[in-house]
C-alpha cells in the first residue's frame, strides 16, 4: 500500500507562486505513475499534471507555461511548483499514484 501526503498549499495572491510537495511512503516500489489533481468546489476532480509510467510529462492546457511537475526519487518526493497563479487555480491539490492511491489534499487559495 503506499500513502501520500500533500504539504505547501495555502492563500496567494494573483500572480503569485506556490510550490506543493507531496512525500510517498509504503510500498513505493509499486509506484509506476504519479499525478498532481485538483478539484474546486462545485467541480469535478480534474488532471493538473503527471508522469506517466514511461516518464513522460503532461500537462492540462490551463496550467501549461506555469506549473511545473518534479520529483526527487531519493526522498520519494514529488513537487509541483506553481508560477503566475489565477484565481481559477483556486482548488484543492492532491497526489495521486498508480491511478488509485490518493492523498489528502492541499488547499490553494488564490485571492484578487
Amino acid at each position: 500500500q503506499v500513502q501520500l501526503v500533500e504539504s505547501g498549499g495555502g492563500l496567494v495572491q494573483v500572480g503569485g507562486s506556490l510550490r506543493l510537495s507531496c512525500a510517498a511512503s509504503g510500498t513505493v516500489g509499486d509506484i509506476v505513475n504519479m499525478a498532481w489533481y485538483r478539484q474546486a468546489p462545485g467541480e469535478q476532480r480534474e488532471l493538473v499534471t503527471m508522469f506517466t509510467s514511461t516518464n513522460v510529462i503532461r500537462y492540462a492546457d490551463s496550467v501549461k507555461g506555469r506549473f511545473t511537475i518534479s520529483r526527487d526519487n531519493a526522498k520519494n518526493t514529488m513537487f509541483l511548483q506553481m508560477n503566475m497563479l489565477k484565481p481559477e487555480d483556486t482548488a484543492v491539490y492532491y497526489c495521486n499514484a498508480n491511478c488509485r492511491n490518493w492523498g489528502r489534499g492541499t488547499q490553494v487559495t488564490v485571492s484578487l
